[in-house]
């Protein structure tokens, strides 16, 4: 992009800013605002950067921003601007675009800023630049905390941004082309840094603790610094060529000269003595052509040798998603003087600064102080300088900070965290490669600090070691992380140097643990595993099931004088413990509320199985649990009546839930169903270590062929990493004597080639293995013909075992676990059985022919599978038990269900007593949706069982009708529960019925239960607007069912977020009001069939019971001289003025008692002119309605409930 190119008020704009004469810059009277106006041009640049591109193409950095930095820096608002301009202009081209762009379009502005960049990075490399700065952040230094302004700061930060990002951009290789020991502008950089003395700076930031703010940036520029350097070539330089340098390069030009004597001899052979024009035709006999003919070769037999198939093909091109990874980090050897320069400044950081800035950082991290991914600096620095502090001149004391079993935890979660989120975000999965690669060398470089403090000659060292290795080859997390991180490998999106990275550090950490075991005699580790724990069905219910209980009543009044003595038994004895009795289930979606009928239930089959001391328990935990309404006996209840309750308990008829065949009906089950449900758990022991048991982990396929992509580059590999390999696969091959893992034919070819390669002299290693392997595998040739047909697979530990010792073996080891076979006998007899009832309707085939089958025994899943192999079946689909299995329906069956319809049409259980008489047993969603197809119902709520209105009694002594009405209730309401949505609600003539039976009962335990939790002002509000409500439609005239549905409208924050909760709403729909329709209304509302007597007797059960209002003084100790704050006195003061209108609401409708006049009589209502203007409205209400006539009162049955409740609070 070219000047004349550019923004006409961009181009005015960098004009005005100034010019250049000579080595002087001149600016302009305007160059602070231009400088300004540029910001705000950046700021509001487009997505391809426009702006950025044009001040680059410009160069404006070059010829404006740098001298006025160099030669106006006096001046310091222009300077503050400037850097501001050049921070902005020199932010990374990925922070620029957010990633790497994928559009054509897009990924050519990416990289023209990126070019940009690179030039930015080489105008920088001056010392005159780095100067300025460095003069400028030493005098911002020397300002105490308390001189220095939040100006100071910003400038301070903005410098050390501005070094970072001129140190981050990336190098040009192409268009640089230096070579090792060559200056390229990175090293121009580093070099004017150390002339500026911004280096000494740095290791000032890192050493001082007054300027801890800064740690996180100043461990990023020594990282960009660092870049492509080598910790241990770097810590070597100064010292002379070691013996174990020369010798590394002497045997690589020994290989070098090998390979090229065996070129010359090969080029020397294919030409001959005499040159032929006519080089002569051949027949390849053996070698098919395209036909069926033998192939001709045209060229000299010299060249035979070189022949492929494959010669002249179009090779196939590989998709980008399939390409290995690309290897990003570089490393070279820079200046000498510069390399000199950064082994001084790596001494003086260990000495002076290491310990104190990664605790900084560490702490930084810990607690999220630190931006996203900045961890990555931290696990680069302690790779890096732990081994230029073990290659240098070991000292364990100057990294002791990152030397501690808590760095391998910390490094460890990470490297787990990353490597789960590779596996997850796709997308991104090549940083959390490279993030997950940094990790790994942190943790490598923590293994080898250890192993060489073994070596120390200090004891108190080397007892570090052995606790920080008792530690970590303890813990199981540490052991399974490397054959995780193998088993998982892609190659796709982790490069070949992390491979290699992984290879060593597996090698280092198997010899570390090899000699530890050996030193230790016996290892004890910990183990974890995840067991399968059955959670098998209580004894009480397998009787049941199995009809072993009594049953008529003639049964339980013969078993109940034995039950009588070892009830009296244990009511005498005193240390019946109710600790280990719980009466409700903690895991069940359903509230501990609603479990008191299935606590009764439990109850009763106790009696029934005859086990008398658990059922007193059960009872008692059960009033501790549920005391409201005496249910369960009264707190002061004595034995003898405990036990006339449990005989009452005992005889009645109290309603079950659904059996599990009608429940079963309804879902689809799996095709292997178990009666006991399996959980799984983490178990935790101890077990003593066994290295081979461990290193058979790792004989798997997966983990052979990465060391074998890994083989394939070992002309590449450095002679460690070779020796990593062998000694890794010789483990496999020879310490567990499995070489036929090794028997594949990609990993033969690679020995061709090594045992082919003319410098296979300087792989010995290698070489001796490769020849090892083919001994072995032709040896079990000769025996195993089949062995090679097995090149052609990978293999397994079991594939192994067969090859060496027979296939088959391993069927017979287990023939003990398999199942065992079938005769033809038993083949007919099941042929004859299948046949037999596969036509039956309503019955499982399979659990048919297991009833019938008398001889070996056999499970469901061995049946079925069976019956597919022979042929009888097409699939194991064919039995999975969904449903009852019957989906069509024939005419009969049609003629039988309308039948019973029009029989129990008025009964009160139309849908129940149709599944009782029905021949053809089916589930009651198919019944229901028959129904529907028929026409002989117009919607579901049409068979809903419907309620009769029954009288609530008082108490549960009184008669066991009550307890079974009571437990009846609860059960219908669970099972009918997740059939009703909130249109069937809404409608439906039963619902007022609904309401009316169970107010009184379980509308009471939601509202004390909510009282508890704090509900109390939302409740009398509701209260309120449920009176308020009847006051209405009594007004309206004698009540019809006609009138409107009111909305329930919260106007405080606390009403709002009762009607938010989940418990108060289910109160709402036990009370009939009804949700919001969906995208249509926003507010529950008070239905328009609901009557004023309901919605009066709905109101009264939301009382809150007067034990309550007399505790609540008493729970609230008062210290003399204490107010409370306005709020409360608010909040208390609304309480008692809603309470004193309901009163009036109550005495309107007759509900109330003489004891809630006289204590809310007692009780004077406090000024709080803060509220009035919410109470006018109220109060005018009240005195409006005295005039009114008294509404019509409810049944005496629920009045006299009511009453009695009352006193009997007063009784306690």
């Amino acid at each position: 992009m070219d000047l004349h190119m550019m923004n006409c008020e961009l181009l005015a704009t960098c004009s005005a800013l100034g010019y250049l004469e000579g080595d002087t810059y001149h600016k302009e009277p305007d160059c602070l605002e231009s400088v300004k106006d540029l910001i705000r041009y950046l700021r509001h640049e487009d997505e391809t950067r426009d702006v950025r591109q044009q001040l680059g193409a410009a160069q404006i950095l070059q010829s404006d921003l740098l001298p006025i930095l160099t030669q106006h820096h006096q001046d310091k608002p222009l300077f503050d601007a400037v850097i501001r301009l050049m921070v902005n202009l020199t932010q990374p081209a990925l922070l620029c675009f957010g990633n790497l762009p994928k559009e054509p379009s897009f990924r050519h502005h990416f990289l023209q800023v990126l070019t940009y960049l690179q030039a930015y990075k080489e105008a920088f490399a001056s010392e005159k630049a780095f100067g300025v700065l460095s003069e400028t952040l030493y005098e911002l230094l020397q300002l105490g905390w308390e001189e220095r302004q939040e100006e100071d700061n910003l400038l301070i930060e903005r410098i050390l941004l501005l070094v970072r990002n001129i140190l981050h951009v990336p190098a040009d290789l192409d268009q640089e082309k230096k070579i090792d020991d060559d200056a390229s502008a990175h090293d121009q950089l580093l070099w004017a840094i150390h002339l500026s003395g911004l280096d000494d700076l740095l290791l000032f930031l890192a050493s001082s603790s007054a300027e801890e703010q800064w740690s996180l940036h100043v461990l990023e520029i020594v990282s960009l610094m660092f870049r492509d350097q080598n910790p241990e070539q770097l810590a070597g330089v100064g010292q002379g060529r070691l013996a174990q340098e020369r010798s590394a390069d002497f045997a690589e030009l020994e290989v070098l000269r090998q390979r090229e004597m065996a070129e010359k001899k090969t080029r020397a052979l294919q030409r001959g003595n005499r040159h032929s024009r006519f080089g002569g035709s051949y027949i390849v006999q053996g070698l098919k052509s395209i036909g069926e003919r033998d192939l001709i070769f045209h060229k000299g037999l010299h060249n035979l040798r070189n022949y492929s198939s494959d010669l002249g093909k179009q090779p196939k091109k590989v998709p980008k998603r399939r390409q290995a990874a690309r290897e990003l980090s570089i490393q070279r050897r820079s200046a000498l003087n510069v390399r000199l320069f950064l082994r001084d400044f790596c001494s003086e950081f260990l000495e002076n600064c290491y310990n104190r800035l990664m605790g900084s950082v560490k702490d930084h991290l810990l607690r999220e102080k630190a931006q996203q991914h900045d961890e990555t600096y931290y696990m680069w620095a302690l790779a890096f300088f732990m081994a230029f502090n073990r290659a240098a001149s070991f000292r364990p004391g100057l990294v002791s900070e990152t030397l501690s079993v808590r760095t391998f935890h910390f490094i460890e979660q990470n490297l787990t965290n990353y490597y789960e989120m590779m596996l997850t975000d796709r997308k991104e999965a090549a940083s959390w490669a490279r993030r997950m690669h940094l990790a790994l060398k942190a943790y490598q470089e923590l293994l080898a600090t250890v192993n060489e403090m073994d070596i120390s000659p200090d004891e108190a060292v080397r007892e570090s070691s052995r606790i920080i290795k008792n530690n970590i080859f303890y813990v199981m997390e540490y052991r399974e992380l490397f054959l995780a991180l193998f088993r998982k490998f892609d190659e796709r999106c982790q490069p070949r140097s992390f491979l290699r990275d992984l290879v060593e550090t597996t090698h280092l950490f198997l010899k570390m643990l090899e000699r530890f075991c050996r030193s230790r005699g016996n290892l004890v580790v910990q183990n974890k595993q995840k067991k399968r724990r059955k959670k098998k069905k209580k004894v009480l219910d397998q009787a049941i099931v199995s009809g072993n209980v009594p049953s008529s009543p003639e049964e339980v009044e013969a078993v109940w004088p034995a039950l009588a003595e070892q009830l009296q038994c244990c009511a005498q004895n005193s240390e019946l413990s109710m600790d280990s009795v719980v009466p409700f289930d903690a895991a069940s979606e359903v509230p501990v509320e609603e479990q008191r009928a299935e606590a009764m239930v439990r109850i009763q089959d106790c009696l029934l199985a005859g086990q008398a001391p658990q059922a007193l328990t059960l009872l008692r935990s059960a009033r501790e649990v549920w005391p409201e309404g005496d249910v369960f006996g009264s707190q002061d209840i004595s034995p003898e009546e405990e036990i006339q309750l449990l005989k009452q308990i005992l005889s009645a008829p109290l309603p079950r839930q659904q059996g599990p065949e009608e429940r079963g009906a309804e879902e689809e089950e799996e095709e292997e169903e178990e009666e006991e449900e399996e959980l799984q758990v983490v178990q935790v022991s101890e077990k003593e270590f066994n290295f081979l048991d461990y290193l058979k982990r790792f004989a798997c396929s997966t983990v052979v062929r990465a060391y074998v992509l890994l083989l394939r580059s070992y002309q590449q590999n450095s002679a460690h990493t070779n020796h990593c390999i062998v000694k890794m696969l010789h483990r496999l091959a020879h310490d567990l004597k499995m070489e036929a893992l090794l028997f594949q034919l990609s990993v033969f070819c690679l020995f061709n080639r090594l045992l082919s390669d003319p410098a296979a002299g300087a792989y010995k290693e290698l070489v001796t293995f490769a020849k090892y392997i083919l001994g072995k595998f032709f040896a079990l040739a000769a025996v195993n013909q089949k062995a090679f047909v097995e090149l052609l697979f990978w293999k397994n530990t079991a594939v192994v075992r067969e090859m060496t010792e027979g296939y088959g073996s391993l069927d017979d080891r287990s023939s003990s676990r398999r199942a065992p076979t079938w005769s033809p006998e038993e083949e007919a007899h099941l042929r004859e059985l299948y046949l037999a009832n596969k036509d039956v309707e309503g019955q499982d085939v399979v659990e048919a022919i297991l009833a019938h089958l008398n001889t070996v025994p056999r499970t469901r899943k061995q049946i079925i599978h069976h019956l597919v192999q022979m042929g009888l079946a097409d699939s194991v689909k064919d039995f999975q038990r969904k449903g009852t299995h019957i989906v069509l329906w024939t005419g009969d069956q049609e003629l039988e269900l309308q039948r019973l319809f029009e029989e129990f049409r008025d009964s009160d259980d139309v849908l129940g007593h149709i599944m009782k008489n029905i021949t053809a047993k089916r589930s009651r969603a198919r019944i229901v949706d028959k129904l529907l197809a028929l026409g002989l119902v117009a919607e579901r709520r049409e068979l809903y069982k419907k309620r009769q209105k029954k009288l609530a009694s008082s108490i549960l002594p009184n008669g066991a009708e009550s307890l079974k009405d009571f437990c009846q209730e609860d059960l219908e309401e669970e099972e009918n529960l997740p059939e009703e949505d909130s249109e069937e609600e809404e409608e439906g003539g039963s619902e007022a019925e609904q309401v009316q039976g169970s107010l009184v009962l379980s509308n009471e335990n939601l509202g004390q239960s909510l009282h508890q939790e704090g509900f109390s002002i939302p409740l009398l509000w509701l209260q309120n607007c449920l009176i308020r409500a009847a006051d209405d439609r009594e007004e309206d005239g004698e009540w019809t069912g006609c009138s409107q549905a009111v909305p329930l409208v919260p106007l405080t924050e606390e009403n709002e977020e009762a009607m938010e909760n989940e418990q108060f709403q289910q109160l709402l729909r036990k009370l009939g009001v009804r949700p919001p329709a969906s995208g249509q209304e926003t507010f529950w509302r008070i239905p328009a069939k609901l009557s004023p007597t309901q919605l009066r007797r709905a109101a009264a059960s939301l009382s809150q019971p007067e034990e309550e209002q007399k505790l609540q003084p008493e729970l609230q100790p008062k210290v003399p001289g204490e107010q409370g704050s306005d709020e409360e006195h608010c909040k208390e003061h609304r309480a008692q003025a809603l309470r004193a209108l309901l009163l009036a609401h109550k005495k309107k409708a007759g509900l109330a008692s003489p004891e809630e006049e006289d204590a809310v009589g007692k009780e004077p209502l406090k000024a709080a002119p803060k509220k009035r203007q919410l109470l006018d409205s109220d109060e005018e209400q009240e005195e409006d309605e005295g005039r009114n006539r008294a509404p019509e009162l409810g049944a005496p049955g629920i009045q006299k409930k009511k009453r009695y409740q009352i006193e009997d609070d007063e009784d306690d």
